[in-house]
């Protein structure tokens, strides 16, 4: 271990950014946050964009904001985002339009009107990702069959965090754990799948090259240096571009006994892994293969998550009643439990325009008692949410064959600690939660091992865990939540 460095951290959600410095002092870690904005997506009246120019804009803002309180030189920069979105850049590297937001509705059935020309179980077997509109594969595919003129002038894709990184340092490169959301990247061969792309008709040479998590790039461009006040070059590192995989990189204790949960906007839950899995046990849980911080995979399930309560406090916001996210959770203890459940992931909870009202009618077209307050509308949601975790917990151990004694939890959803005891309760096990800010530690660390300042991530995470405290939740579940348990299990087999 070598001295004192900071590492600028970039974290995009798909819901806000944030510009955190990770420092480390040559036994722990420490991070600050520098910089945090509001992130979504853009309605216009031909679809759901991303504001990349407004993102650029905040990014350097952050590093504006370093750079005026004076402090050392940072050792690196590096940053992670959200997957399956893309930029399209032409043959003089200028963007070719807003990309797309993944909720936009132009994907919407395409996976099955395009089931006769490649099934997903066929997408699956190529590379090892699950069929969800959402995927780049079925983007590209939707610009493929409009006959899109801005991918047909496009020379270049860089995925999200690859289009950044490319603002920061000039080099057009893909990240393999970024790529490998995409549906287009084949796991066992560690190269685009060239079989999907045909099938597709996806351009396979608008596709870069694929680096590993922990690659240094150049210095940050000359351009933004002067711009943001370094005094001198600023190694970029790629770093697990893909903020699930960058959280992953910073869990304590992750062992072969251990569950991950990355809990925010999305719930992705899951083990780590050397090689992708293929079964059709695996494929037909409904599990997914991405890419690792160290070139492994992640055997991962992917659920909507604290999105829906998101969304109903937009809709509360919106006629006028603002509710803390505290004084929903108060109001969610308070109200009674195992009423009436959910399952998160029914296609009619995914995009509707109130999703109170979508939450209201899924229950009363289940024969459930109808929530009618925030509280009992946060308790249905919680309560339907720690027994979707149970049945991926179930579900991994069985096919993995592995005993898995705790839940690590990492991202917002440690904030609710309400939550936590539920998943607990819920799943019969042990919750360990935190770090919150796992994805901008993760990146942290990667940066940290790329410049030498630490050997490897095996010896990061040991410090990181003398650096972080996490909540400890024991399970205290009895008959009842068996039994609510076995009422969700129907719920959700309606769908």
């Amino acid at each position: 271990m070598t001295a004192s460095a900071s590492f600028l951290a970039i974290d995009l959600g798909a819901s806000s950014g944030r510009l955190m410095d990770c420092r480390w002092d040559g036994r722990r870690f420490e991070i600050e946050e520098l910089h945090r904005f509001p992130n979504g997506g853009v309605r216009s009246s031909t679809g759901l964009y991303w504001d990349v120019a407004s993102i650029w804009n905040e990014i350097r803002t952050g590093l504006r904001k370093f750079t005026a309180q004076g402090r050392e030189a940072p050792a690196a920069i590096g940053i992670d985002a959200w997957g399956v979105d893309y930029c399209l850049l032409d043959g003089a590297d200028r963007l070719l339009g807003n990309p797309y937001h993944y909720r936009d509705a132009r994907t919407n059935g395409l996976p099955e009107a395009m089931s006769a020309v490649v099934t997903g179980r066929e997408l699956f077997n190529a590379t090892g990702v699950q069929t969800m509109a959402i995927n780049t594969s079925f983007q590209l595919a939707s610009m493929v069959r409009s006959g899109d003129a801005q991918l047909e002038a496009a020379r270049t894709l860089l995925m999200i965090p690859d289009y950044f990184q490319f603002l920061l340092s000039g080099e057009k490169r893909a990240e393999y754990t970024e790529a490998t959301t995409s549906q287009l990247y084949d796991l066992r061969a560690r190269a685009w799948s060239a079989e999907t792309l045909r099938k597709l008709r996806i351009p396979a040479h608008i596709f870069p090259q694929v680096i590993q998590p922990g690659t240094r790039l150049g210095p940050l461009r000359a351009a933004v240096q002067a711009e943001c006040g370094f005094s001198g070059a600023l190694p970029c590192v790629a770093v697990a571009s893909h903020d699930t995989a960058s959280a992953v990189a910073a869990i304590p204790g992750l062992d072969e006994t251990s569950v991950l949960l990355s809990s925010g906007t999305w719930s992705l839950m899951g083990v780590t892994a050397d090689e992708p899995n293929l079964s059709d046990e695996f494929f037909g849980g409904g599990f997914t293969n991405e890419g690792s911080a160290t070139g492994g995979v992640l055997l991962l399930k992917n659920r909507p998550g604290l999105w829906i309560l998101q969304e109903c406090v937009r809709v509360w916001e919106a006629a006028g009643r603002c509710i803390a996210w505290a004084e929903l959770e108060e109001a969610a203890k308070q109200a009674a439990p195992f009423r009436s459940f959910i399952d998160p992931a029914a296609p009619e909870l995914q995009a509707p325009a109130d999703m109170c009202v979508a939450v209201q009618r899924f229950c009363a077209e289940s024969g459930q008692p109808v929530p009618e307050t925030p509280g009992e509308i946060a308790r249905c949601v919680f309560e339907s949410l720690s027994f979707s975790y149970r049945a991926v917990v179930e579900s991994l151990a069985r096919i993995t064959r592995r005993e898995l004694r705790t839940v690590r939890v990492v991202g917002g959803g440690c904030l609710n600690h309400f939550l936590c005891q539920m998943t607990a309760d819920a799943c019969g096990r042990e919750v360990v939660a935190g770090p919150v800010e796992a994805a901008a530690l993760g990146s942290g660390l990667l940066q940290a091992v790329a410049t030498g300042h630490l050997r490897n991530l095996a010896e990061a995470r040991a410090a990181l865990a003398e650096s972080v405290a996490c909540d400890v939740y024991q399970p205290q579940s009895g008959a009842a939540w068996a039994e609510a348990y076995a009422r969700y299990r129907a719920v959700a087999a309606r769908g």
